[in-house]
């Protein structure tokens, strides 16, 4: 099972409505770059029974550098992207095949 990409969601719309899959690929871009913008002025992104894309901030802190441990390293404060699943997809979640995805699990 390998992972989703823009163009296999492209295919899977143009499948399901024959418009012309430079429109659907338009289409898809505009809305990633809907959510881009949004997120990156400081928005919350809300898609109903799918999931929430929430802005957090990360606090500044101490880190080690793994080859030099004697070293501390400051980790500035940062902005990070946490996602909510909604209902309906912690639902289809809950119909997954556990054992064949820890198959699949990257090392």
């Amino acid at each position: 099972m390998g992972n989703l990409t823009k163009r296999d969601i492209v295919l899977e719309i143009y499948e399901k409505t024959k418009f012309p899959q430079k429109q659907v690929r338009e289409t898809v871009q505009l809305t990633l770059d809907a959510i881009l913008k949004a997120l990156a002025e400081g928005k919350n992104v809300e898609l109903r029974n799918f999931g929430v894309f929430e802005l957090q901030v990360r606090k500044s802190r101490i880190g080690r550098n793994p080859n030099e441990p004697q070293h501390d390293v400051v980790i500035p404060e940062r902005a990070v992207v946490k996602f909510k699943a909604g209902k309906e997809l912690k639902e289809e979640l809950k119909n997954l095949n556990l054992s064949a995805l820890k198959g699949n699990a990257p090392s």
